[in-house]
Parts: structure tokens; C-alpha cells; sequence
């Protein structure tokens, strides 16, 4: 089954929304096979894409606070 990028862009826009710790605790809980609401009505390639992009995202961060201050 193909990535559909629109509902991957969706998800991933709702999950960036959501803030950095959230995204941080959604990458963790990814990494260790729980199911997150957002990605529910993904398939598995789906999900290892959307994981692949949130770590490419916080990488900007290099592990440092991502808050604005």
C-alpha cells in the first residue's frame, strides 16, 4: 500500500502543533511500539514514515530545549 503524503502531512502538522515535549514524548512512545490517536488510522509503513520525520525535525534541536525563550 502506497503513503498517502496528505494524510501523512496532516498527521504530522497535528503532532508539530501539539509542541515540542509532546512531539518528544510521541517520538519515545513510537520507539516503543505504542499505539498514538494520531496515527491510529495509519498502516505500519505509514507510521515508521511519520517517526522518520518527527526524529528529522527535533534533530534541528541537537538533543538541546526546543522551547523559545
Amino acid at each position: 500500500m502506497r503513503a498517502d503524503s496528505k494524510q501523512l502531512s496532516e498527521c504530522l502538522e497535528a503532532l508539530c502543533q501539539c509542541g515540542c515535549d509532546a512531539v518528544l514524548a510521541t517520538i519515545a512512545a513510537m520507539e516503543s511500539g505504542q499505539t498514538i490517536p494520531q496515527t491510529e488510522q495509519l498502516n505500519e509503513e505509514e507510521r515508521a514514515i511519520v517517526l522518520a520525520e518527527l526524529k528529522s525535525i527535533m534533530a534541528v534541536y541537537d538533543g538541546k530545549s526546543c522551547s523559545i525563550s
